[in-house]
């Protein structure tokens, strides 16, 4: 398994471009976005658990009804959600792609993301769609992941290179995600590319079953955002033996597509509106799986921890505190917790008391950008990972005066 380039054009057959169309005020900021595959995909997505949906995932779902698909298209700026005339929208943008691609229109996936309940106009995306389709080209993740960003301060895009039997396979991933992003399914967009022959049924699956430790164990500030969507476009080119069962090949997939998440979720994570720090709570000795999750997540979430690691203070206290209410089997009296940095790693918290540390190293520690939060709660054999950011002053600020 080795990173590479590329991002969504790192895997043969796909190419991208991103635009400024006209949706942003701001001319330097690209707004409009596009994936292709040149031979049909299969296709698989997750979309999020809030009952207020953007437009584009319920034409997605009826898009990818039958498992397949050829190209995104995505504009920043404007989420299509909570809009009279959303359905619309979203399917005449499905219409200009298509028209230009010469596919069919239920064989693209559509996506927005930006300010909630502002209309949005289809004439920019008509206007820049010419400029979009014949700007693709084979280096194109990068604008790409660009057009998605919304109060992102950096582009997400990863890929790798892996085998399956004697094939070189690639599979590479963009990503947008700052705020609002306390997912239960996916993380605000992800938009995921392979040449892994798949078939349908099995991709799904292995999206399903990824996004339960990666994407659904990341928080930023504890909203679920209405426009939340993962999806995975596997064109097969190559020709590696179908995957349409579990065995080998699956799970070397299964890996592959791991490592790209993973990453994503990290940079999704240190990207946090606002952030300053890469926070990551890895607990361990857990009974089952479940309560490991449940006590990361809940470390991740809590607004007092999150704020003490933008302060760079060991407040091991808030730790036990979201432990505490996070509804996990925990025994109090078994949790031990440290700090680790580049700066090493502290000792705080031994058999649910306070231990003596030095407050000048732990501050050292905390003083770094990427932040791990050790937290052993017994003797079990299972453990869990979830990431977040510190809570800075920041966040208010940008989320104060967002919509206007």
């Amino acid at each position: 398994m080795q990173i590479i380039s590329g991002g969504v054009c790192a895997a043969k057959g796909f190419t991208a471009n991103g635009i400024h169309c006209g949706i942003r005020k701001n001319r330097e900021k690209k707004d409009l976005s596009l994936i292709y595959s040149s031979h049909p995909a299969t296709a698989a997505a997750v979309y999020t658990t809030n009952l207020v949906k953007g437009a584009p995932l319920i034409v997605n779902k009826a898009n990818l009804a039958d498992g397949k698909a050829s190209a995104i298209i995505c504009n920043s700026g404007n989420a299509n959600t909570c809009n009279a005339n959303g359905m619309e929208i979203a399917e005449q943008m499905c219409a200009l792609a298509a028209e230009k691609l010469n596919i069919s229109k239920t064989d693209i996936i559509v996506a927005s993301t930006g300010v909630i309940g502002q209309p949005l106009e289809i004439e920019p995306i008509a206007n820049g769609i010419d400029s979009l389709v014949s700007g693709l080209n084979s280096d194109g993740s990068d604008d790409a992941a660009q057009g998605i960003m919304t109060t992102d301060t950096v582009k997400k895009e990863v890929a790798v290179e892996f085998k399956i039997g004697d094939k070189t396979c690639r599979i590479g991933g963009i990503a947008k995600g700052s705020g609002m992003i306390h997912p239960n399914m996916a993380t605000m967009l992800v938009f995921i590319t392979t040449d892994v022959n798949i078939s349908a049924d099995m991709l799904q699956k292995a999206l399903s079953s990824d996004i339960q430790n990666t994407f659904n164990m990341l928080s930023v500030d504890g909203d679920t955002s209405t426009n939340d969507m993962v999806c995975v476009l596997a064109n097969g080119l190559a020709e590696n033996k179908l995957i349409d069962s579990d065995g080998d090949d699956f799970a070397i997939f299964m890996k592959a597509l791991n490592t790209v998440t993973v990453h994503l979720s990290r940079m999704i994570a240190g990207d946090g509106e606002g952030a300053t720090k890469l926070l990551e709570c890895k607990v361990s000795g857990a009974c089952d799986l479940q309560t490991a999750k449940m006590a990361a997540k809940s470390v991740i979430c809590s607004s007092l921890l999150k704020a003490a690691m933008f302060g760079a203070d060991a407040n091991w206290g808030r730790v036990l505190c979201a432990l505490g209410y996070s509804g996990a089997k925990l025994n109090v009296n078994k949790i031990d917790v440290s700090f680790k940095s580049g700066k090493g790693i502290i000792d705080v918290c031994k058999n649910g008391a306070g231990i003596e540390f030095s407050e000048e190293k732990a501050k050292e520690i905390l003083l770094e950008k990427e932040i791990e939060i050790l937290v052993s709660v017994g003797d079990g054999e299972y453990s869990a990972t979830a990431w977040g950011c510190d809570l800075t002053y920041d966040y208010v600020k940008i989320n104060g005066d967002y919509r206007t």
